[in-house]
């Protein structure tokens, strides 16, 4: 008898211990929905972006916000690089400048910059391990430097390749190339010259044949095509950033650029290759996935001649013996250290903001990716949300496929990341462009073919750049 009322009232304090040490578990919030917080958010998004964005904060401030006393309040900036201004002008309390918003939307190198000013809160601490294992992992890891989680993502992008089938076809009647010849960076060079040889023999006209290709962000094709060859740019260990620019593969970039570039086979003449595109310039390119709704509908041939085309969308061609690197790209959110109501209601929103619903709504019509791993499929994305045309179809299919099956990668966030990044955007391209000048000009005077390439198209050429190239990349690096 008195060994069974022992055990009850053991029982009984084992469960009064238990019942304890949950209400312990439970955790505390800082918010109330009688005294909502206002948490100011900062982005640069336009257009449909910025119309998207903020349907979706009136929607959170009217459900998730109210339940829990969130008012999410956006103020919009012109450019990120206005934006990433304006915050380093708050966080050091310059005159006039606004007070530090609690989310702010940047790229890695913005928010590396700010995060040393001490005022970025390590997410990590806000997020399970399990929800963050939702998320597709590079993404994750883009936004994790100096010992935690700065950067949250929250829509993303990566490359594909877009091809005027039109015009593709009448070549490809014609010369029996294959669109699969466009699946290597090598079979494109092939592809791109004998569409110049093609389009040069239309007419009487020496010379005058057409480029075939084009890209944007130029900086990717040296941090990708490196990477594919077993190269990080640049390496970041205890803050420390080191250079690798081997000289082997960057003289394989070189090649399958800058030398189909001078001999007119890639082209690289308006703001966009969307224009060059448009203008007949070129028939194909590699750009955002964001930017594919630029894509042209019909070439302009002059103020009174034009013709509709039709659009393939393509994987971005990967170096025939390289590892299958894709880049990913877009900005994300950066919660700054506030007092804990305003970082739980910035949490919070994050959160909300990226389940698959919104998530996949906001990456849709804006022309971007969700960022978890359920929402990066297609059968997904077309149970949550209509796409309105076929085009955006093939770009969303396409990119998904990328994401899926590639690996993901961009460069790690360093101080002087922006910097390297604006100088390897034009350091290739600028040569390439400076020396096909030269090279036209010296056709049009009646030089030999073999003459005016002979006197680009060698190493010394090229030995000369590199080394220019490295120094000034070493300065940046440091």
């Amino acid at each position: 008898m008195k060994g069974s009322f022992i055990m009850k009232r053991s029982l009984k304090m084992i469960c009064c211990l238990a019942l304890l040490l949950c209400m312990g578990c439970t955790s505390k919030t800082y918010l109330d929905p009688d005294k909502p917080i206002t948490v100011k958010l900062w982005n640069y998004y336009t257009g449909k972006q910025m119309e998207s964005f903020n349907g979706l904060v009136e929607s959170f401030n009217a459900t998730v916000g109210k339940e829990k006393g969130i008012i999410v309040e956006v103020t919009g900036f012109g450019n990120v690089n206005e934006l990433g201004q304006s915050v380093r002008d708050a966080a050091n309390k310059k005159v006039g400048a606004q007070e530090v918003p609690d989310i702010f939307a940047a790229y890695a190198d913005t928010a590396y910059q700010v995060d040393a000013l001490g005022i970025v809160e390590d997410l990590s601490l806000h997020f399970t391990e399990q929800e963050l294992s939702q998320y597709i992992p590079g993404y994750i890891e883009e936004g994790q430097f100096n010992g935690g989680l700065k950067i949250f993502p929250t829509a993303k992008s990566t490359e594909i390749m877009m091809l005027n089938m039109t015009d593709f076809n009448q070549f490809a009647n014609a010369t029996g190339v294959q669109i699969e010849d466009l699946s290597t960076i090598e079979g494109l060079v092939e592809v791109s010259k004998k569409y110049y040889e093609y389009t040069d023999g239309l007419t009487s006209t020496p010379n005058d044949g057409k480029a075939f290709f084009g890209r944007d962000a130029f900086a990717n094709y040296i941090v990708i095509g490196l990477k594919q060859l077993g190269h990080d740019i640049i390496q970041v260990k205890d803050g420390k950033a080191t250079l690798d620019f081997d000289k082997t593969a960057v003289r394989k970039l070189w090649d399958y650029y800058y030398t189909p570039y001078i001999h007119g086979y890639f082209a690289a003449e308006g703001r966009f290759r969307s224009d060059d595109v448009k203008l007949g310039n070129i028939i194909s390119f590699v750009g955002s996935s964001s930017g594919a709704t630029f894509f042209p509908n019909q070439v302009i041939v002059n103020d009174e001649e034009s013709y509709p085309i039709e659009v393939k969308v393509m994987e971005v061609p990967l170096f025939k013996d390289g590892k299958r690197y894709a880049v990913q790209q877009g900005a994300g959110m950066v919660v700054t250290n506030g007092d804990a109501a305003h970082i739980e209601g910035s949490v919070e929103f994050l959160k909300w903001f990226t389940q698959q619903e919104q998530n996949i709504q906001f990456s849709i019509d804006s022309g971007y990716l969700p960022v978890t791993k359920k929402a990066n499929q297609i059968d997904t994305i077309e149970k949550t949300t209509d796409i309105h045309s076929d085009l955006m179809k093939e770009v969303i299919e396409v990119s998904v496929n990328t994401v899926n099956n590639m690996e993901l990668y961009t460069t790690k966030a360093f101080e002087n990341g922006t910097e390297l990044r604006s100088q390897l955007e034009k350091c290739l391209q600028d040569k390439a462009k400076s020396d096909r000048q030269k090279v036209e000009h010296a056709l049009e005077s009646g030089k030999s073919q073999d003459e005016v390439f002979a006197a680009y198209d060698n190493n010394e050429n090229f030995e000369k750049w590199y080394k220019e190239v490295y120094e000034g990349l070493k300065d940046i690096v440091g």
